[in-house]
């Protein structure tokens, strides 16, 4: 039976708060999760040291084990990669290539375009909507024959905003059955069910177009460590393996994410967590007379009514990394979530800004 979590202490579950970086520095900039891994994560990692010097091949199979029987899919539908990254890099060469096009959304996240021209690939972006969902009539417009991967990065980066899901499913019955479709949903945890987001994994459709992509980079608080997975159907992962560095799982992920996934009370403790965080973010926001984009992942985009670079600017020259600049959307500004001091400090230095008492109408 899971345990109530008001009982628990967070202790249980947390390691010891770890200080400031020893530049000094707060990172609000990459979407981490400030407070992992959880302490049995930590516990596995450190008993993985003394077998650095050995390949973890023995470990692979366990840890494709876990995640299939995680999904209700079989092993041979999950791929391993080192991040997430590396899975959107083999599907990038394995479904495209010259004359072949990659349709995604503008802005989302950056990673497979930069692979999609590596393969020497167009890439076709299609602006969000006004709600800041993927566009995907936009999208299917662009989705002629030679389009070899739709992205569909849900909840997006660096919006945190979603794409309902009833959309996604219209959108996927009107595609040409050659076009694959990415979903990356690497913010998954951070989003909570509701009718308009649900996970492609934990209610699957019958489709064989449809690739999932995961991480352990965000709750599990894993990202220094490098693993992510893809979920596709049988002849479509084999196609996406086959692109993959050798050996690319190293020795101390493989025990790190087996220890995380039997970890979910924490990743219960890390989702409150930031649920109360991004909300008192909303509430510092209205105070001042600010409205951010509506956020569903561990981070949150808003419009600052001035060019971005010099408001990241700003923070830098206090200590504070925020999120690169968006060109797509160039008054904003991305805020990943940190602790409560953490997040004192950003509104401490937001004050300071020129224009940070102008009311906005």
């Amino acid at each position: 039976m899971p345990w109530p979590l008001a009982g628990v202490s967070s202790a249980v579950v947390f390691e010891p708060d770890r200080p400031r970086g020893t530049d000094g520095l707060v990172r609000l900039n990459s979407n981490e999760n400030v407070y992992g891994p959880s302490k049995g994560t930590m516990e596995a990692i450190r008993a993985a040291v003394p077998s650095a010097n050995r390949y973890p091949y023995m470990r692979y199979d366990e840890l494709t084990t876990r995640v299939a029987s995680l999904h209700r899919v079989k092993p041979e539908q999950v791929v391993l990669g080192c991040g997430s990254t590396e899975i959107l890099r083999m599907a990038a060469q394995a479904f495209l290539g010259t004359s072949k096009k990659l349709v995604q959304a503008s802005p989302t996240f950056e990673a497979l375009e930069y692979y999609t021209r590596s393969v020497g690939a167009e890439v076709a972006a299609v602006p969000l909507t006004a709600s800041f969902a993927h566009d995907l009539d936009g999208m299917r417009g662009r989705a002629a024959s030679s389009t070899g991967l739709v992205y569909i990065c849900n909840p997006n980066n660096p919006t945190a905003s979603i794409t309902p899901r009833k959309d996604i499913e219209d959108f996927l019955g009107q595609l040409p059955s050659t076009v694959l479709v990415l979903i990356d949903e690497a913010y998954h945890h951070y989003a909570g069910e509701s009718s308009r987001y649900v996970s492609f994994l934990d209610h699957p459709i019958n489709d064989e177009r449809v690739i999932v992509v995961r991480t352990f980079s965000k709750v599990y608080g894993l990202a220094g460590l490098r693993l992510g997975y893809g979920i596709a159907s049988p002849a479509v992962a084999s196609r996406i393996r086959a692109f993959a560095t050798l050996d690319n799982v190293n020795g101390m992920v493989v025990r790190a994410a087996i220890a995380a996934l039997d970890d979910q009370q924490a990743v219960r403790e890390f989702v409150k967590r930031n649920a109360d965080e991004r909300q008192e973010f909303f509430n510092q926001a209205m105070a001042r007379m600010l409205k951010p984009i509506d956020s569903h992942a561990n981070f949150v985009m808003i419009n600052t009514h001035h060019p971005a670079a010099e408001v990241i600017q700003h923070f830098g020259k206090n200590n504070i990394l925020i999120g690169r600049r968006f060109p797509a959307m160039d008054s904003y500004i991305r805020v990943s979530l940190g602790t409560p001091s953490e997040m004192l400090e950003f509104w401490r230095v937001w004050d300071l800004l020129p224009y940070a008492n102008m009311h906005h109408h």
